[in-house]
């Protein structure tokens, strides 16, 4: 089982859950961030840390959000892991809590 980062993290990118992952499993993205499936231990602590909610179990992803499972999972090949937090992106405030986000997205 893993957890999967949802489009609420579109454009915001906070990283409180990357601080807390016992096994660095967040890969980072220009926009976005990703768990992969390969790394996570299903331990559930970035869950509560994700200020805008993006992060879900994958038996509990929404079924409107049921496509970032797969590409949480595809970004997490070639994107590079992120171990430590850093600051949000310029313009997270603004896009912290919109939804339909995936068109925004940069590979």
């Amino acid at each position: 089982m893993t957890h999967v980062v949802t489009d609420g993290c579109i454009q915001c990118k906070f990283t409180d859950c990357v601080e807390v992952c016992p096994v660095d499993c967040f890969k980072e993205g220009p926009n976005f961030l990703v768990i992969d499936p390969d790394e996570c231990i299903d331990c559930a602590v970035c869950v509560a840390e994700c200020p805008v909610n993006a992060i879900f179990a994958e038996e509990d992803v929404p079924s409107e959000l049921k496509v970032f499972t797969g590409l949480n999972a595809e970004l997490a090949i070639n994107w590079p892991t992120i171990s430590s937090s850093k600051d949000a992106l310029p313009n997270a405030e603004e896009w912290k809590g919109k939804s339909g986000k995936l068109s925004v997205l940069e590979r």
